[in-house]
């Protein structure tokens, strides 16, 4: 096959989380997971990192590269395939969820030079992906909420934990939530999901009391200017199970689980819970 000489695969990584931002309404967090797997990806080219700037701009993606060293700007299918192998290879300490994350976003990338006419063979189904264990949903007892809800939390782990089992939000969404989002005289939330949907939740009265403790308004309801990161995130509820007193580490989606369970035990109708969620 021929190579590509028109754009180099850094440039092309960079139009292509700029599909995934504008196209396809893609999370901040998975174009920043995305743009962390497609350095890597490219690591063994001279790419360092990817940086992404959430503006509505057409310059928010920037390459850093390594000395000064600079991909080429041709390449095969072949090499592209062997750059992903490589990449996967340099993955094998994970844990098969995280490696298939990860070469789900690979597999997207080929995909799409593939359909954009820039590589003549489809390779990216020549990825293979581990199988990945089938794991029983972990939710709270109505016990464990109540000890978690009594442990001494300082305000903003205290918000998050509200956030995720009061309103059943998914981590991104709650880290994610401004108080322009609010609606306290309906006690509502605007929340922007997964694929840029937009649903309207009630808010259960602790939240909004809880809100009332950590002082004036500013951005975003955790992290006050800017966002918490997803790293810090998770670790305040995994603090949280500890001052709680929790047998197992607490995870955020366990508080999404146990949000459905227990609602769907007082006999909530499920179509109502699936809007909710």
């Amino acid at each position: 096959m021929s190579p590509n000489k028109c754009q180099n695969l850094a440039d092309l990584a960079c139009k292509y989380l700029k599909y995934l931002w504008l196209q396809k309404t893609a999370s901040t967090y998975t174009i920043n997971s995305y743009a962390t797997d497609l350095a890597q990806y490219l690591g063994p080219l001279g790419v360092q990192k990817i940086l992404y700037t959430p503006q509505a701009s057409e310059s928010n993606f920037q390459i850093l590269w390594k000395e000064s060293t600079k991909v080429g700007t041709s390449f095969t299918a072949e090499q592209a395939l062997d750059l992903a192998r490589k990449a996967q290879s340099g993955w094998g300490r994970l844990s098969p969820a995280s490696r298939n994350r990860k070469t789900g976003c690979l597999r997207g990338f080929l995909g799409w030079l593939f359909e954009e006419g820039l590589l003549e063979s489809n390779v990216a189904l020549k990825l293979a992906t581990p199988k990945v264990p089938q794991k029983l949903s972990h939710f709270l007892s109505v016990d464990e909420i109540a000890s978690l809800l009594k442990a001494d939390l300082d305000p903003m782990g205290r918000m998050l934990i509200l956030l995720l089992y009061g309103g059943g939000l998914r981590i991104s969404e709650a880290l994610s939530l401004k108080w322009s989002d609010l609606d306290p005289r309906a006690r509502t939330a605007r929340v922007n999901g997964k694929g840029g949907f937009e649903r309207i939740i009630v808010l259960p009265e602790p939240v909004w009391t809880c809100l009332g403790q950590m002082g004036s308004p500013q951005h975003f309801c955790i992290g006050g200017e800017r966002a918490l990161s997803p790293r810090k995130g998770y670790e305040l509820v995994r603090q949280a199970g500890r001052l709680a007193g929790l047998l197992k580490p607490l995870h955020p989606h366990a508080l999404r689980h146990s949000f459905a369970t227990h609602l769907l035990s007082a006999g909530t109708d499920l179509r109502v819970l699936q809007e909710l969620l």
